[in-house]
């Protein structure tokens, strides 16, 4: 196995790396995350009296 070897099988881990990323953030289940986070800056509430993340409305 030489360093030429490694570098491509270093790509191959990369690319894989992006698609499984790619993958995730298309996920059809993940879109009302994604629209809730695009929605912050237009929030009328300030972002520190927004529920934290997975506490799914519980006053910390």
């Amino acid at each position: 196995m030489d360093v030429n070897d490694l570098r491509s099988l270093t790509t191959l881990f990369m690319f894989v790396s992006f698609m499984g990323i790619v993958i995730w953030a298309w996920k059809g289940s993940r879109r009302k995350g994604f629209d809730a986070a695009a929605q912050l800056p237009f929030a009328d509430t300030p972002v520190d009296d927004l529920p934290a993340a997975g506490t799914q409305g519980e006053k910390q």
